[in-house]
C-alpha cells in the first residue's frame, strides 16, 4: 500500500458542494480516508482564472497504481463539469496528486511529486496542517520547510460557510 495525497479545488458554481462530491467519490474509489486537512478559500494562482478557489488535501492509502489513479480523478474531474478549454484557466473541480508514497514518477501525462508543490501557498498551507514532516522526495525538504521558503505571497485562509 502507499500513501497516495491528493488536492482538490475549484473556482466555479458551487465549490463546497463540489468538494464534498468528489471527496465521496474519491473516498468510494479508494476507501477510507486516513486525513483531511481544512478547507482554505485561496486566491487563484498562475494562470488565467479568476475569482477564490476552495482547496483540501486528503491522504488516502492505495495499491492502485499512479496511471490508474490519474484516470480515475480524471473521471471524478468530468464528473463534476471540468473542462480544459485553458491551461489554469476556470474550473469546477481540479484533482492533483502531490505524493504517491516516497516515490518519484514520471510519464508523458503524469508527474510525481507535483512538480509545483513547493510555488503554491495554496498547496503547502493544508499540506502543513496536516504532513507538516513528511519529505518531498526530490527537494528533501518537508513540506513545513516548503512552506517557509516559499515565495508565493497569495491569501490563503480557512474557509467558513
Amino acid at each position: 500500500m502507499n500513501q497516495v495525497v491528493f488536492i482538490l479545488g475549484g473556482n466555479l458554481g458551487d465549490r463546497l458542494g463540489f468538494i464534498q462530491v468528489a471527496v465521496k467519490n474519491l473516498v468510494s474509489y479508494f476507501g477510507p480516508l486516513r486525513q483531511k486537512s481544512s478547507i482554505f478559500e485561496t486566491e487563484a494562482w498562475g494562470g488565467k482564472s479568476t475569482g477564490n478557489y476552495l482547496n483540501q488535501v486528503l491522504v488516502f492509502d492505495t495499491s492502485i497504481n499512479p496511471e490508474k489513479i490519474l484516470d480515475i480523478i480524471l473521471e471524478i474531474e468530468l464528473l463534476l463539469g471540468r473542462r480544459r478549454d485553458e491551461k489554469w484557466g476556470n474550473r469546477t473541480m481540479d484533482i492533483d496528486i502531490l505524493y504517491f508514497g516516497n516515490e518519484i514518477f514520471n510519464s508523458d501525462r503524469l508527474k510525481i511529486p507535483h512538480p509545483y508543490i513547493q510555488d503554491r501557498r495554496f498547496v503547502l498551507e493544508p499540506l502543513v496542517e496536516i504532513l507538516p514532516d513528511l519529505e518531498h522526495p526530490v527537494l528533501i525538504k518537508t513540506n513545513k520547510e516548503l512552506l517557509e521558503l516559499c515565495l508565493d505571497n497569495s491569501s490563503v485562509k480557512a474557509f467558513t460557510k
